[in-house]
């Protein structure tokens, strides 16, 4: 096996032009969509940041007309065969989606919450490629819709979220003679075993992942915030009786201010303003003293999905599967050059952030 004595400097080196990475990139991203089965990206450059290109979580801008804008690189010849479309837009009069619950006793598996169906091969934690930039608590507390004074402290968390789906595509198993288009193989014929700079100036112009599953569509989501005790009296409680056994009374009251120390603002991943105003008033909850807005009111109610099943539009990225360029490597001793110097770069990512 090759060992890269020269990855250290040369992460430094790569460090140094991440800023002009950055910049070049968004700006020939602005071309439009092009979130495609096949497709290559770098997932390096915008290590962090890929928010920024990915329309994933809630965000503070007027324009929703994009979903991804991250540059691509075409790579296979002639996928259609090997392109599947398991589930395609909901039936007229039903909700074609999932509701979603999950129990986080820090800060850092919320985010890992979030970010579960986004699996990048290479990378043990593949939510900090979102939120590594993440930098104030301010910007973590903007993106979950909590209050930042909760970011900090002993407390414990609980992810609501409903997702309606549109489009899902996938590739089929890559055959091992899959073929590539001519330029691609040109790219490849650049990359020299032994120099580390071939293969980053290889995956800056081609990419490092191939884009290998997707789906798209808009969810809702809002963060519940309470103190360990509390949070484990109800995770105990949903894990030995089950959601579905449990009263409507005993559910809405486990996400009430009698419980929670705090209660998130429900947030739209796409940002659609149409879509927030109309969850703000018809998913407010009048409890005694209290008046709140609360993701769980529409849980069982068929009248509040089908409402919602039309403003659920194909807004956001959901779920995306990234894998390793590897197929692309005809030649062994070139693709274990290129996994080597890759490892070592995605190892290097995880652990400085």
């Amino acid at each position: 096996m090759y060992r890269c004595n020269t990855v250290a400097v040369a992460a430094r080196m790569c460090s140094r032009a991440l800023l002009l990475v950055l910049l070049t990139a968004f700006v020939s991203a602005a071309d439009g969509d092009k979130l495609q089965v096949g497709q290559s990206m770098d997932i390096m450059s915008r290590y962090g940041y890929l928010g920024i290109t990915m329309r994933v979580v809630a965000r503070n801008e007027s324009d929703t007309s994009w979903i991804f804008r991250e540059p691509t690189y075409d790579v296979f010849a002639n996928l259609d065969p090997l392109t599947v479309h398991p589930r395609r837009s909901a039936k007229s009069g039903s909700f074609n989606g999932e509701f979603h619950m999950e129990f986080c006793d820090n800060l850092r598996q919320l985010k890992q919450a979030y970010f579960r169906d986004f699996a990048f091969e290479g990378l043990d934690k593949p939510w900090q490629a979102f939120t590594t930039g993440w930098s104030s608590p301010e910007t973590i507390a903007r993106h979950m819709g909590i209050n930042s004074s909760f970011v900090h402290g002993d407390y414990c968390y609980v992810l609501v979220r409903l997702s309606r789906f549109w489009d899902n595509v996938k590739l089929s198993r890559l055959p091992n003679n899959v073929n590539l288009l001519e330029n691609m193989a040109e790219e490849i014929e650049k990359i020299f075993v032994g120099d580390v700079a071939s293969v980053l100036m290889f995956t800056r112009r081609v990419g490092t992942h191939y884009i290998n599953s997707f789906v798209t569509g808009n969810s809702l989501y809002q963060v519940f915030v309470y103190h360990k005790p509390i949070y484990l009296r109800i995770r105990e409680r949903l894990k030995t009786r089950g959601i579905k056994n449990l009263s409507p009374v005993e559910l809405s009251n486990f996400f009430s201010p009698w419980y929670a120390e705090h209660i998130g603002q429900i947030q739209v991943a796409s940002g659609n303003k149409t879509v927030k105003h109309w969850a703000t008033n018809r998913l407010r909850v009048h409890y005694y003293i209290f008046s709140y807005t609360s993701l769980m009111k529409i849980h069982g109610d068929t009248k509040l999905l089908s409402d919602l099943n039309g403003l659920l539009q194909n807004e956001a990225l959901l779920q995306l599967d990234l894998r390793s360029l590897t197929p692309v490597f005809k030649d062994p001793v070139k693709r274990e050059w290129f996994n080597e110097i890759l490892d070592n770069y995605l190892n290097l990512l995880e652990e400085n952030s």
